[in-house]
């Protein structure tokens, strides 16, 4: 009987606003180098949320969703937040 498949090691993906879309993850995520990539991963059912497959590219992923693709798995986290309380600016430096 072969071993069985050790699951896959999580990775962190800090988001930057309150969500994102799993395709834009994808790529973002570097699982995908395009997003004609990432629309064929998730027709072909090869991705799964929260552990259910899922086939919706514009599915909103928000902190604590967890994003399974091959032996790669993502765990979305909140961003950061500055002094104020408000969103980190994406564009500072």
């Amino acid at each position: 009987m072969p071993a069985p498949t050790p699951p896959p090691t999580p990775q962190s993906f800090e988001l930057r606003g309150d969500h994102i879309t799993l395709d834009a993850l994808l790529k973002a995520g570097g699982l995908a180098l395009s997003g004609g990539a990432a629309k064929g991963l998730i027709a072909e059912g090869a991705v799964r949320v929260n552990g259910a497959v899922e086939r919706r590219r514009g599915r909103k992923l928000r902190a604590g969703d967890t994003v399974v693709i091959g032996d790669v798995q993502l765990q979305l986290q909140a961003g950061a937040e500055d002094v104020t309380g408000g969103e980190r600016d994406a564009t500072a430096a």
